[in-house]
């Protein structure tokens, strides 16, 4: 059987993480569902992008694919146009803004038809005021919830990250911006490339702009230093792109190796003071190179018991390379080697970059680990960093710095550690005390084992220094007591003095060991402290239904598990932190500063002590971040300041500061949810109170309306001041009753209970019933009407739209003077039509266009004229439930206009055009 030989790095095959292969198919399954966004992206405008789009448009049209253009700008160029030719296009959404009518992209009728693929041109772009999004690649976003397919175009000074950089390349700082979440989370990039030289000759040419803006272009944008530092940013953020798309590839695939496709850079931080010197030289190389990098400390059991100052210096120098631009981490690990690997191939870093070992190089760098490294990964690179040259030299380099102990606690701890040493001196020697009564029964190998006995408890319980005494009294006790000739230290028998050796070497491994496994079982129990404590937290908030039984709660866990004082600050409802409120002795942080704090809370960012901002504060202060917004600040005042950079005790804080922003974000929907539900129950309850007073008053209304009628008619004849009385009586009674029916049928409306009979009709008999109806409120107006011959049959309930237009109309000649000019037209809008009836009275008031479509709201706040502001909520209601929109703008009369929606289907065929066919 022939021998298969393999790299060592690849003896054991690599599991994937059953946590990562849960996340990686729930982000399948969501991909899946979504649809697919492909970004056409460039450094400029001209480059070819739409260009490029349509041609791949219309490639996938050619075999089949139904593609449908939602918008394309082709700024009056030739061979865009020509490419567009023949693609179906969506009719644009007509907007009137500031007397214009700007054509948008008309979203819902994208999703009403649904095409498998659209054309998004111009990503950045801002929609007209009155859209739905202000931005259109928040359409984009709602198009692929929908599962339907985009593509679209960007150019890369569109890019919010690279919007400023863009600026200050070019002086001109653009308005409309894309998130880089946007263009990260894109399906496929395709970067469209011209050369500088190339597309200058374009726009001369007249293929970018026309001839006026061609020549302002090529003055101040289209400038070519410009035009090649916005290529090279846009090469550099498709190569960004790209080389994520590597990772997750590398992921999706679980491949342990790695690819060279980058000069990515790793590098390893250890206890030496020279730590500095090796981020500092890092940080160079990867600039000369161009590429990123990383760093990480990798703590392994052994640098746990380094002094905190020691500690500090490292996290420090971690701190030195996340500003310097690296990603930091600190790994735990037994072993140095596999831990450093197992990061470069996760995160495809091929060089790996470490400070040159000295004689006496402590703990985590020295040789064999370089060695042994070398042999897991022969395909990673290896980058020495020289030592330098200081006037400390290497005494200074490799001397670790004395440990920063608390005053209070350093007498102490020196008074245990003598302790220790004196019990493992006493224990062996009174060991052998009490084993001289025994030597005449106990074989010297027996006596033997209860030394060791003595030396494995005094490790377990004092550790490794009072261990290694332990061992070496012991033999030296074992010997004068208990070897002939006794009591002394000679040695007769050559072979007593291997039984010292082994005993001695057994001794300092057993203690060695077991003082290990001593430590390790701290720092368990540590974990399992701060485990516990994090669990008791967080349960104790999933019960938290108020504020301020989250304060108490986060205040009380952080002074029990960090010794520090602390308090939440939360902001009112502008956004501005509010002081804390009194508390008790020792309670909260001594007059925390709000200026801090309120900078922590507007940047997200922690401030104060330990950070960047304000490093000499006495406080802490850390943003409560939820999903979906800042909750507030931690302010904490710890006992002593270097414990923020021990790694472990940020975490946790950080995770404790996750679960109270949580918490307080859960309370305050909480709040929203009560809210909300006892406005639903006053709304119910006064729809039925309406109801049933509509309904009461009905009755006696319409006795009171015919009465009038009655009394106007009545033989023998009323006199003239009589008949004005009847009539004025008739009239009012009219009205009130028009009054109690809109209040009916808005509960109606409002409970659900109205049923449509939807049929399929012309628009022109329900405007002229409209008219008919609202002939006295328009008998001193002029009215004219505007009804294309070929309108479609549309499907609605002539009742309520005739309720609709009907209000309207009232509702024109209620607020605009007798002779004024009142005009309803419609129009066909891609796949909806619009009937709008305007007037030349004196407007909307400005800035209420929306809350006139409110439940009793009314345009004239103080008013004699009749109505309770009921018509137009009618008139949205009706028209939202037949599936169109309604709304208010200035007319082009000059006045007000207010316009519905109405959806045109496909009518049935005639009967005769079936026989027809």
């Amino acid at each position: 059987m022939a021998l298969i030989p393999h790299d060592s790095a690849r003896r054991e095959p690599v599991r994937p993480d059953p946590d990562a292969l849960l996340a990686q198919v729930q982000a399948q399954a969501r991909k899946a569902a979504r649809g697919k966004l492909r970004i056409y992206f460039g450094a400029s405008a001209g480059v070819g992008k739409t260009c490029a789009m349509l041609s791949a448009a219309r490639k996938l049209q050619e075999g089949g694919q139904p593609v449908l253009v939602g918008v394309v700008e082709t700024h009056g160029r030739a061979d865009t146009a020509a490419l567009l030719a023949g693609l179906p296009q969506l009719p644009p959404r007509v907007v009137a803004h500031r007397g214009k009518q700007l054509a948008e992209f008309d979203l819902d009728g994208a999703l009403a038809l649904r095409p498998p693929l659209i054309l998004m041109d111009e990503l950045a772009h801002s929609n007209a005021p009155g859209s739905r999004h202000p931005k259109r690649w928040q359409d984009v976003e709602e198009l692929l919830d929908a599962g339907i397919d985009v593509l679209t175009t960007v150019n890369v000074q569109h890019l919010e990250s690279l919007n400023d950089v863009v600026g200050g390349i070019t002086g001109i700082r653009v308005a409309e911006t894309v998130p880089d979440t946007v263009f990260d989370q894109a399906d496929e990039v395709v970067l469209v490339d011209v050369p500088a030289d190339e597309l200058l000759a374009r726009l001369q040419s007249g293929k970018v702009y026309q001839a006026a803006q061609a020549e302002r272009a090529s003055k101040n944008f289209f400038r070519k230093g410009n035009l090649i530092a916005l290529r090279e940013l846009a090469l550099r953020r498709t190569a960004d792109r790209i080389e994520d798309d590597v990772r997750a590839y590398r992921v999706e695939k679980s491949i342990a190796d790695i690819w060279k496709t980058g000069a990515a850079l790793l590098a390893c931080v250890g206890p030496r003071a020279d730590g500095e010197h090796t981020v500092r030289s890092t940080a160079r190389l990867a600039s000369q190179l161009g590429t990123e990098w990383h760093a990480v400390y990798i703590e392994t059991p052994a640098l746990q018991r380094l002094p905190a100052a020691q500690r500090e210096q490292i996290l420090k120098h971690l701190k030195l390379a996340e500003d310097l631009g690296a990603t930091t981490a600190v790994l735990p690990g037994a072993d140095v080697a596999l831990a450093a690997l197992d990061y470069a191939r996760s995160h495809n870093l091929s060089k790996l970059v470490l400070g040159r070992p000295r004689r006496r190089a402590p703990l985590p760098w020295r040789t064999p680990h370089r060695k042994r490294l070398a042999q897991l990964a022969p395909d990673l690179d290896l980058i020495e960093i020289g030592v330098p040259r200081n006037a400390g030299g290497a005494a200074a380099i490799d001397k670790p710095p004395v440990a920063d102990l608390d005053e209070r606690a350093a007498p102490e701890l020196l008074r245990r550690r003598a302790t220790g040493y004196a019990i493992a001196a006493v224990a062996s020697v009174a060991t052998a005390l009490a084993a001289l009564p025994l030597l005449a029964w106990l074989d010297l190998a027996n006596l033997a084992m209860l030394f060791l006995l003595v030396v494995v408890l005094v490790a377990v319980r004092y550790g490794r220094g009072p261990s290694v005494l332990a061992t070496c009294v012991s033999v030296a006790s074992f010997d004068f007591f208990f070897v002939a000739p006794r009591f002394t230290f000679a040695v007769t028998d050559f072979q007593y003095l291997i039984t010292f050796v082994v005993m001695l070497a057994v001794g300092l491994i057993t203690g060695h060991l077991t003082a290990g496994l001593r430590f390790q079982a701290r720092v368990a129990a540590q974990r399992e402290r701060r485990a516990r404590a994090l669990y008791e937290f967080a349960r104790e908030l999933s019960g938290a239904l108020q504020t301020e039984q989250i304060f108490d709660s986060t205040q009380r866990v952080i002074q029990t598990a960090f010794r520090a004082r602390a308090t939440l600050l939360l902001p009112d409802d502008d956004g501005r932190l509010l002081p804390p409120a009194a508390a008790g002795p020792g309670g909260a942080v001594a007059r925390p500063d709000l200026g801090i704090a309120q900078w922590a809370f507007d940047r997200a960012e922690p401030a104060g002590l330990g950070t960047d901002t304000l490093p000499a504060s006495r406080g802490f202060y850390l943003p409560l971040v939820a999903p979906m917004r800042t909750r507030g600040v931690l302010a904490i005042e710890p006992e002593q300041r270097r414990w923020l950079l021990i790694p472990e005790q940020r975490q946790q804080l950080d995770t404790f500061a996750a679960l109270a922003a949580i918490a307080l974000e859960r309370v305050h929907y909480i709040d929203v949810a009560q809210s909300a539900l006892v406005s639903m129950e006053s709304e119910r309850l006064r729809n039925s109170l309406l109801a049933a007073l509509s309904h009461d008053l009905r009755t006696p209304l319409t006795s009171l309306v015919g009465l009038s009628e009655s009394l106007a008619g009545s033989k023998p004849a009323l006199s003239s001041t009589q008949r004005e009385v009847a009539r004025a009586l008739h009239d009012e009674a009219l009205r009130m009753s028009t009054m109690v029916a809109n209040l009916l049928d808005m509960a109606r409306i409002q409970s659900g209970d109205v049923h449509f009979n939807l049929q399929w009709q012309p628009l022109e008999e329900v405007v002229g019933s409209a008219l008919r109806a609202s002939a006295a409120a328009l008998k001193q107006h002029r009215l004219t009407t505007r009804l294309p011959p070929d309108l479609p049959l549309l499907r609605y309930d002539a009742v309520l739209i005739e309720r609709v237009l009907a209000n309207l109309l009232e509702n024109a000649a209620k607020y605009t003077p007798p002779g004024a000019h009142i005009e309803i037209s419609a129009a066909l809008h891609g796949a909806w039509i619009n009937v709008t009836v305007a007037d030349d009275g004196p407007g909307l008031p400005p800035g209420r266009e929306e809350a006139l479509f409110e439940k009793f709201t009314r345009g004239e706040r103080e008013s004699a004229k009749p109505g309770v502001g009921l018509g137009l909520a009618i008139c949205r209601a009706i028209v939202e439930a037949h599936g169109g929109k309604i709304g208010a703008a200035g007319s082009p009369l000059g006045g007000a206009a207010f316009t519905f929606t109405l959806p045109l289907g496909t009518p049935p065929a005639m009967p005769d055009e079936e026989a027809h066919e």
